[in-house]
């Protein structure tokens, strides 16, 4: 039964690109609260994927577990059907059907040529960004929502970058976030029958693990990584924007928020959580106050 402490307990999730970044700190966020996670991804410590970097699925299972959650890590390529399909049997098979969704799958950091044009950029690059960052999430929801259905309550996260459909510096890039926008938007009109709830959710600044790789810091001293990017003062955890998306999944009326796209630092102000490090990061008022 829920608790006040674990208001999750007996709800299902599956978080599809947990293995790192904001998936990984989402998926920490709701086995805190008591719902036992799917994690799912492509690097496993028996398989990489072309990304080259260290985390696993299997750690993220595991790093719930530590915190007295419960996980099950799946292999999966999200841009298979097929993968994705016996996804969803395994998971109807082994809980009967499934409470949240998130869709956090990228793979399009080292795709993304920031200083080249639309015509510049290599199309090939700029495809397969659509492909693993749009076409992944238009599966993933083709499939699992399927298992949602029958409970009302359920709530499905797409998870991006911004609120809003401004450019975003480089044109697939920008397309790709805005397009899964929209894809909760139409999703929650789909879903409202149902009384399934679909957000777009945004981190803002995010210190995920490649971004302290980039700057040569780790968290204990990350804010040395503004001596190379100044706004990473206003940076976020990964735990940041995964209590939002907790909270939201916890949230009775969360239905209230249906098709609307939001962001880590306003469901702060809303539910009075802080990040990791104690902080209150508002990257919204940040970017306003610095003309970003």
């Amino acid at each position: 039964m829920p608790t006040n402490d674990r208001p999750l307990n007996g709800k299902i999730a599956l978080v599809a690109g947990a293995t790192r970044g904001a998936g990984r700190g989402i998926a920490l966020e709701l086995g805190a609260l008591g719902a036992h996670v799917y994690v799912t991804g492509r690097t496993t410590r028996q398989q990489a994927s072309d990304m080259n970097r260290s985390e696993t699925i299997d750690d993220t299972a595991e790093m719930i577990e530590a915190r007295a959650g419960t996980a099950t890590a799946v292999r999966t390529d999200h841009s298979d059907p097929e993968q994705v399909k016996r996804l969803a049997e395994r998971i109807k098979t082994e809980q009967g059907g499934l409470d949240i969704l998130v869709n956090d799958i990228w793979g399009g950091d080292d795709l993304t040529k920031w200083d080249q044009k639309l015509w510049e950029h290599s199309l090939a690059d700029g495809l397969l960004i659509q492909q693993r960052a749009v076409h992944t999430h238009l599966i993933t929801s083709r499939y699992l929502l399927p298992l949602m259905l029958e409970r009302p309550g359920g709530l499905v996260l797409e998870i991006t970058d911004g609120v809003d459909d401004r450019f975003r510096g480089n044109v697939y890039y920008s397309l790709a976030k805005v397009s899964v926008i929209h894809l909760a938007k139409a999703m929650a009109e789909e879903l409202r029958p149902y009384q399934i709830a679909a957000i777009a959710l945004t981190p803002g600044f995010l210190r995920s693990e490649a971004m302290l790789d980039l700057f040569g810091v780790t968290e204990e001293n990350w804010r040395d990584g503004a001596k190379a990017e100044p706004h990473f003062v206003a940076s976020e955890t990964p735990a940041f924007v995964g209590q939002a998306a907790a909270q939201l999944a916890a949230d009775p009326e969360v239905m209230t928020f249906t098709g609307q796209a939001l962001s880590s630092w306003g469901l702060s102000d809303r539910y009075g959580f802080v990040d990791a490090d104690g902080g209150r990061p508002h990257w919204g008022r940040y970017a306003e106050e610095n003309n970003l």
